[in-house]
């Protein structure tokens, strides 16, 4: 019992900075268009509310791991790295070894949804191998791995926006609170200025501040927009019930006519356009595949969810149909993908498997959490982060929308949607709103 009470004082005390924070002035504008203050005054509905994600671990099926060799002044490195050169950087400048004396040999296994990127294993492993003079093969065991982790940042999102009588968006503010320090988020806690519905409400404004943490944090996979989609297209999704309106409809209205706005995020230097014809014919094709208009029609406690993402350059639209029983447990029934990743795909068999993993994926983050106590991970193997079961995983229906663009990846854009879209379906289903992640049975038990 004392044990659950301390996990439980740190996530408060992590709740309660957000919650402080969220009233003063932010760190730092992200974006800031029109007059928020003036469009929520004489709007016909407010809408406020509060979001959060936690931390969370990559938990790849195989440990971190490296094999090192050093020999006469050379380093040989074997790694299953998403980043090669960078270990060879920081090998280098830990260890005092020349980069050209050091080799490495990238083994493609083991997953690594951006844990790999990190050298904290293969420095490790070199310098074992340096102290001791023999090849050593290091492995971490799962308590290490998840123990010691650059996790998925939190994220805590006070939103407010206005609608008018006929129940479009006149204003939207959101006041992001994440790990950082200063007026800079920690890494893969950032939000760009072109966030849904960034660009498509002349009165809108994004916001940050940022709460010290000492929590190393990194990207997994759709690094920042895993998050941010959850809570956005929630949101959006609040909205359009509070228009009375069918929340896929609601979307398609907000993006409007089909026509090409310029991004005006240059963080990584000039970015793609983005394609509203693109999003609309993936909304369009989502809503047909799933039977959209017949969920009427569903069982009680069973119901539909909608969300759509644009990120690593392709446009996704998912649906998710959810059942949820009167004691708050969860089944997810289905999903369908609507996909525009260009013109060609280049391997189908490939690319339904990537999708349908990176939905499966997301419906696992969506129920699973790192708590931090003491200045450390609570989580530590499968019994406490469980990854999602077979018994789990709901079938994922796949459909590509072949458009005259170039062909773009699909390890990322597929993820980010499906969460938001589940707990969409769950607000069909029962009624309640899933605004904090994980999704937990206690808060979706109806009595």
């Amino acid at each position: 019992m004392g044990r659950r009470r301390r996990r439980t004082r740190q996530r408060r005390s992590l709740r309660r900075e957000a919650a402080r924070l969220k009233h003063e002035a932010p760190a730092a504008y992200i974006v800031k268009n029109g007059d928020v203050d003036a469009a929520l005054a004489t709007a016909a509905q407010v809408l406020e509310a509060d979001y959060q994600y936690p931390f969370l671990a990559h938990a790849t099926l195989e440990p971190q791991n490296c094999t090192a060799s050093y020999a006469g002044g050379k380093l040989e490195i074997w790694a299953p790295t998403q980043n090669p050169e960078s270990n060879r950087t920081v090998i280098s400048r830990t260890l005092g070894i020349a980069p050209q004396d050091i080799t490495i040999h990238l083994t493609r296994s083991g997953g690594g949804f951006g844990r790999r990127g990190a050298s904290d294993y293969a420095v490790e492993a070199a310098a074992i191998a340096k102290h001791a003079g023999v090849p050593v093969k290091l492995v971490w065991n799962r308590a290490d791995d998840i123990h010691h982790d650059f996790y998925r940042p939190a994220g805590f999102h006070h939103f407010k926006a206005g609608l008018d009588g006929r129940g479009a968006v006149v204003a939207f503010r959101d006041h992001f609170v994440t790990p950082g320090t200063g007026d800079g988020p920690a890494s893969s806690a950032y939000a760009g200025p072109d966030e849904f519905p960034s660009r498509f409400v002349a009165n809108l404004e994004f916001a940050a501040s940022f709460i010290p943490s000492g929590v190393p944090t990194g990207p997994l996979r759709a690094p920042e927009s895993n998050g941010l989609a959850f809570a956005f297209q929630s949101f959006v999704d609040e909205l359009a019930h509070a228009a009375g309106r069918d929340p896929l409809q609601f979307r398609l209205d907000l993006l409007g006519e089909p026509r090409i706005l310029d991004s005006t995020d240059d963080r990584y230097g000039p970015q793609p356009d983005f394609d509203t014809g693109r999003m609309r014919g993936v909304l369009e094709l989502v809503r047909e595949k799933s039977g959209w208009e017949a969920r009427q029609k569903l069982p009680p406690g069973t119901g539909m969810g909608t969300a759509f993402y644009y990120s690593h350059m392709g446009y996704f639209a998912e649906v998710v149909q959810a059942t949820v029983a009167a004691n708050g447990s969860l089944r997810v029934d289905e999903v369908w993908i609507a996909a525009d990743v260009g013109s060609h795909i280049i391997n189908p068999t490939g690319a339904e498997n990537q999708v349908q993993g990176a939905a499966l994926d997301g419906i696992g983050q969506a129920l699973t959490r790192i708590n931090i106590e003491n200045g450390r991970a609570v989580q530590s193997n499968f019994h406490d982060f469980p990854l999602l079961r077979i018994n789990q995983a709901p079938p994922v229906e796949v459909h590509f929308r072949r458009t005259d663009n170039p062909p773009t990846g699909l390890g990322e854009p597929a993820l980010p949607p499906v969460i938001p879209a589940l707990c969409n379906a769950i607000y069909a289903a029962c009624g309640k709103r899933v605004r904090r992640l994980p999704i937990e049975p206690q808060t979706l038990a109806r009595g």
